[in-house]
Parts: structure tokens; sequence; C-alpha cells
């Protein structure tokens, strides 16, 4: 493969990688959560009930939202016991940031 086709393949990869972080961030409930998230101390994780407790939408749509978060990557869960506690993946942040500087360098 020459280094065109391979530079274009890398640049596709990265736009679908791109695309598909920017899907789990594409609804405002989904945008929220993750500032509540992003507001808790670093050592600290989330069960549903509080973010449900800060969102005017029933807990089996947060539940939802938090699914799709969960698998673009932007969170993570840890089951305790018979609930499941939340935090943000912060390598997705950077790597997000990196992706969308990636992209605009090209524009």
């Amino acid at each position: 493969m020459n280094q065109k086709l391979k530079n274009e393949a890398k640049q596709s990869e990265n736009l679908e990688q791109l695309a598909e972080l920017a899907r789990g961030l594409s609804h405002p409930h989904r945008l929220k959560i993750i500032k509540i998230l992003a507001e808790l101390p670093a050592d600290n994780q989330c069960m549903v009930s509080s973010i449900v407790d800060q969102l005017p939408i029933a807990q089996s749509t947060v539940s939802q939202h938090l699914k799709i978060l969960k698998e673009t990557g932007w969170i993570e869960g840890r089951i305790d016991g018979p609930r499941v506690c939340y935090c943000i993946n912060e390598e997705v942040f950077s790597k997000y940031i990196e992706k969308l500087d990636q992209l605009f360098k090209r524009l």
C-alpha cells in the first residue's frame, strides 16, 4: 500500500472515531450527565440515582443515555453490589480534543 493510501485510510479511521465520540455527546441530556460527572471530585464516582435527581427525565431514560456514553467511551461503570457507579474516562477527552485538532488543522 502506498503512502497516500495509508494516509487516506488513517484519516478515514480518525474521522470514524471522531464521529463515534461525537455521537456520545449528541444529546443535551448526555452533555448534562458529563457535566454532572465532571463536577465531582476526581476520586468520587456517581450512582445513577444521584444523576437522575439532577435531570428532569425518568431513570430508564438516564440509563439509556449512560449506556450510550459508556458505549462511546466517555464514561466507565463499576458494579458496586446492586448499583453501578459511573465516572468519566478522562483519556477519551484528550483523544477527542486531539482528533478535533487533527481535523481542523486540515481545513
